[in-house]
């Protein structure tokens, strides 16, 4: 039990990479590329913005000046 809500309390606090990594504006931008190509990414590590990155052909182009703007 003790486990449970440690878990709990720790993923209260887990923020998708997306989130930590982009602006709002950059987060907006690219919500839609997310839940059409990474939906089932799990957060953390960047593994968001890997996903985006490996998708990036497909990606809106203003999620692709999100980025490529966090790139630099």
């Amino acid at each position: 039990m003790r486990a449970l809500i440690i878990a709990a309390t720790l993923a209260m606090f887990a923020v998708p990479a997306i989130a930590q990594d982009f602006t709002a504006e950059q987060r907006a931008a690219c919500k839609g590329d997310y839940e059409t190509f990474c939906k089932g990414v799990t957060p953390g590590g960047g593994r968001i913005l890997a996903c985006l990155n490996k998708e990036y052909a497909r990606l809106s182009g203003a999620c692709k000046k999100a980025i490529d703007a966090q790139k630099k």
